[in-house]
C-alpha cells in the first residue's frame, strides 16, 4: 500500500493539475494538521481515494464543529450551501481501512490559550479515550494499530525545544504500549532538507510529513 502523508503547507507539487498522473497509485492520504480544509478538499476529489486527517494549532476555523457538535463532516459555508472536504476527521478516533488500522491524536504543546493545545496530562487523557478500541483490535485483529496519525511529534524526534513545537512525552509511551508500525505526524517545518524526516523509534518508524511523504507499506 502506498500513502500520501501531507502536513501543514500546501506543497505545490500536490495542488496542481497534474496530480492525479503524479499520485495515480496512491491508495490513502493522511493528512497531519494545518491545512486548509479547501486543499483537503482538493486532493480527495482529485483522487477519489481515502483520506484522514487530525487538526493542528492552525487553521482551526472549522474544528469546533468536528470537535463539539458529534464529529459533524460538515461546515457552514453560508446559509444555504454545506460543505466537506471529503476526509474523515481522525481525532481521538481509530478506524480500519483497506487492512489498516489508523489512530488519531490532533492538537500541540500547550503554549496559550488557544484551541486544540493540551498539556501532557490533558494529552494522556485524549490516549485515554482510545484505548477500549485498541484492545478491542489487539483481541480481535492480533495487534492494537498500524498507524498513528497525530500533528505534534514525540518528544525528543523531529521535535523543538521551544514550548509550541515541543514533543509530547506520551507519544513514546504510546509507541512503546502499543507498538505502532508508523507514526506520521506534522508541526516540524523543514527547512533544512538534510534534516531526517524518517526516525525510527523501538518498533516504529517515526515520519515527519511537513508538505508531502510517500509511505510505502507492505499491507
Amino acid at each position: 500500500m502506498k500513502i500520501l502523508c501531507v502536513s501543514d503547507r500546501v506543497d505545490p507539487l500536490i495542488y496542481t493539475n497534474s496530480i492525479r498522473e503524479r499520485f495515480a497509485d496512491v491508495d490513502m492520504v493522511l493528512a497531519a494538521g494545518d491545512l486548509p480544509m479547501d486543499y483537503l478538499d482538493f486532493i480527495v476529489s482529485s483522487l477519489n481515494i481515502p483520506a484522514f486527517f487530525v487538526f493542528g494549532n492552525h487553521h482551526l476555523k472549522d474544528y469546533c464543529k468536528y470537535r463539539d457538535r458529534n464529529d459533524s463532516p460538515y461546515s457552514e459555508k453560508d446559509d444555504n450551501e454545506m460543505y466537506g472536504p471529503g476526509a474523515e476527521h481522525m481525532g481521538t478516533k481509530v478506524k480500519y481501512e483497506n487492512g489498516v488500522i489508523i489512530a488519531g491524536l490532533g492538537g500541540c504543546m500547550r503554549y496559550n490559550k488557544e484551541k486544540n493545545q493540551y498539556t501532557e496530562f490533558q494529552m494522556r487523557l485524549e490516549i485515554l479515550k482510545i484505548i477500549p478500541a485498541l484492545v478491542f483490535n489487539k483481541i480481535f485483529k492480533g495487534r492494537y494499530l498500524d498507524i498513528l496519525l497525530t500533528h505534534a511529534a514525540p518528544r525528543g524526534i523531529h521535535d523543538r525545544e521551544d514550548r509550541c513545537h515541543m514533543g509530547f512525552e506520551n507519544f513514546l509511551w504510546f509507541m512503546r504500549k502499543f507498538k505502532p508500525k508508523y507514526l506520521v505526524h506534522g508541526h516540524i517545518h523543514l527547512y533544512d532538507m538534510s534534516e531526517p524526516r524518517s526516525t525510527k523509534y523501538n518498533s516504529t518508524t517515526v515520519i515527519n510529513a511537513c508538505g508531502h511523504y510517500l509511505l510505502e507499506t507492505n499491507e
